[in-house]
């Protein structure tokens, strides 16, 4: 099936879900899914169908808020009351009073109220073992979050408001704010997906409940779906709609119950045969008068037939015609015995050779239908031509039977029908649009006005919290102030303190190096720069001992690992080296660990001098 819409980017993106998910969209109302379409659209911000597939593929979990939104699931316990009081009243009586099983089909049962509600009643009917004993309650939906939801059987005070209250006590029991339907007559309704389009329907269904289901789908799904039902039906069994939906075009499937309450009953159909009464004749001379008699009915019979006709031997020869034929096809006493080939019928309207040759070799009827035929300027007729085999003797055909049916006045009416239906099913299709509307809008207004109610509160809740935080704001602004004050004192002394370090640091001879427990530089100082020829700004940040400055940092590595360890306080050496002029020199290090106010070892303080002798810092 195809989506009735002019937009490429809709029907690729119902291809798209339908190939990613299997959800069928393309059978629904193409004006109604567009538009619950386009709501979810503009929540998510996204204006065009192809942005939003795009939307999809990126956030798979724009799925489920997608299919509620497309998938209405709306339903409640004994909705609809006077039609479920029929059911009770009326009709189920008489279906558990027959003998065998009972198959029920809740299909499209949404959250399961309906499943549940005929669950109710037919236990009323039957008590608890023979319920069990005697029925089946299958409930489908395409919605895997409805199904779910109708599992576990529990619901909200207001879904159960339709309950009655003798039911309700009966067969839920009270978790809190939630009630429970009855966990042991929950099991005997078996959930399960199912596609109305795409699945094979249950059989033998004695109820079969498809309310406001129907009126999602377009006028070609709709006829499917019936279809299907019907098939699923027993002879005598009953289809329970929802009052947006009518059958009316539908008559040779189902009839009405009650058409007010949407209580229909299957058509049986019957299979219809023709048959020829033979009649036998007894008794010496009578016998060949008779056979005279029924001779000349029969030849009377054949002249008098409103359709033309032809009989050809099996040699091909005209053998007989009657007389719509000869005045039709203009044929003379002198055609009867002549090679119908040799004949202008053999060629208009049909070419008849082809015809005959074919019904003698298969042995079978040959039919062509509405043949347009043209006499004398007048407007065509059309014919259906029948080519029969006659059987023979000794098996073979010994010739065969041209009718032509004249079908022109069947065109006709055949052609008004179709446009009758079709104005038919475009009133009932706008009838069910408008009442799905009228239906969608009551929900949502409902929905809309809870949702204010809510809102209401939440707003008075807010304006007493904003109260409170405005109160805490100006709490927390005073300290902040306070703090504020603390923190500008604290950077003045940091300030004084960052510049009474850089004093000493510049004040020193030798150059000095701190370095982090991860060995990378935090302190350089003038001397260090003038030894190495790098400013602090190219070595800060970086891992000491990777630094190229001439100094061999890789025999500092003892050392100072040493000193990060805790295992000395001081460690000395001197070490060849080539400053940054480029001389060979000796370079004495010293190196102390650098301790935190916690006592805790935070790096390596190394002093460089550069000294003329290595025996010199010996001596």
């Amino acid at each position: 099936m195809k989506s009735e819409t002019t937009d490429p980017s809709f029907d690729t993106l119902l291809v798209y879900l339908k190939r990613t998910r299997g959800f069928e969209f393309t059978a629904y109302k193409p004006a109604s899914l567009m538009r619950r379409l386009q709501r979810r659209m503009r929540t998510v911000g996204v204006q065009e169908f192809a942005d939003y597939q795009d939307y999809l593929e990126v956030h798979p979990e724009e799925f489920a808020h997608l299919f509620n939104a497309l998938l209405i699931n709306v339903t409640a316990f004994f909705r609809d009351e006077p039609a479920w009081a029929y059911l009770r009243d009326e009709l189920l009586p008489k279906i558990v009073a027959a003998e065998g099983a009972i198959r029920v089909w809740s299909a499209g049962c949404a959250s399961g109220e309906e499943a549940y509600s005929i669950t109710m009643l037919l236990v009323e009917l039957l008590g608890r073992e023979p319920f069990r004993e005697r029925v089946k309650v299958y409930a489908t939906d395409v919605d895997e979050d409805a199904l779910n939801h109708a599992r576990s059987a529990t619901y909200t005070q207001k879904q159960v408001g339709g309950v009655p209250a003798p039911l309700l006590e009966k067969y839920f029991t009270r978790e809190g704010d939630r009630y429970v339907f009855d966990k042991e007559l929950r099991r005997s309704v078996i959930f399960g997906r199912h596609d109305l389009i795409l699945d094979a329907p249950i059989s033998r269904v004695n109820i079969l409940m498809c309310r406001n289901t129907l009126m999602y789908f377009n006028t070609e799904a709709q006829g499917h779906i019936l279809v299907r039902l019907h098939f699923a039906l027993a002879d005598d069994g009953v289809l329970f709609l929802g009052k947006a939906e009518m059958l009316l075009t539908h008559s040779e499937l189902f009839t009405p119950i009650d058409l007010r309450r949407r209580l229909f009953r299957k058509v049986v159909k019957a299979s219809w045969r023709e048959r020829f009464a033979i009649m036998g004749q007894g008794g010496g001379e009578e016998e060949g008068v008779s056979a005279v008699a029924q001779t000349a009915i029969s030849k009377s019979a054949f002249e008098a037939s409103p359709h033309a006709q032809l009989v050809i031997n099996d040699a091909g020869l005209l053998t007989l015609c009657n007389d719509r034929a000869r005045s039709l096809f203009s044929i003379g006493p002198a055609d009867i015995g002549r090679p119908i080939h040799d004949l202008e019928v053999s060629r208009r309207p049909i070419d008849l050779r082809s015809l005959i040759s074919q019904a003698f070799v298969d042995r079978r009827p040959v039919v062509v239908r509405e043949i347009a035929f043209e006499n004398g300027g007048h407007e065509p007729r059309y014919f259906d031509v029948h080519v029969v085999p006659l059987p023979g003797n000794d098996g073979r055909s010994s010739g065969v039977t041209v009718s032509f049916t004249d079908v022109t006045r069947v065109r006709e009416l055949q052609s008004q029908l179709a446009r009758s239906n079709q104005d038919l099913e475009t009133a009932y299709e706008e009838l069910q649009s408008t009442n799905e509307e009228l239906e969608t809008t009551n929900e949502e207004l409902q929905s809309t006005v809870e949702e204010l109610e809510t809102t209401n509160e939440e707003l008075q809740s807010t304006n007493e919290e904003l109260e409170t935080m405005n109160e805490e704001l100006q709490s927390s602004n005073e300290e902040l102030q306070t703090m504020n004050e603390e923190l500008r004192d604290r950077s003045d002394d940091l300030n004084r303190a960052n510049g009474f370090f850089e004093s000493i640091l510049t004040g020193v001879r030798s150059g000095v190096v701190v370095i982090d427990r991860d060995l990378r530089v935090i302190a350089w100082n003038h001397r260090a720069e003038d030894l190495w020829g790098l400013r602090a700004a190219e070595v800060n940040g970086q891992n000491f001992l990777n630094l190229d400055i001439g100094l061999p940092t890789g025999e500092l590595r003892a050392g100072i690992r040493a000193c990060l360890s805790g295992e000395t306080e001081y460690t000395d050496i001197v070490v060849p080296a080539t400053n940054r002029r480029g001389r060979r020199v000796f370079c004495h290090v010293t190196g102390s660990p650098l301790v935190g106010a916690e006592k805790e070892i935070r790096g390596v303080i190394l002093l460089m001098d550069e000294q003329a002798k290595q025996d010199s810092v010996n001596q």
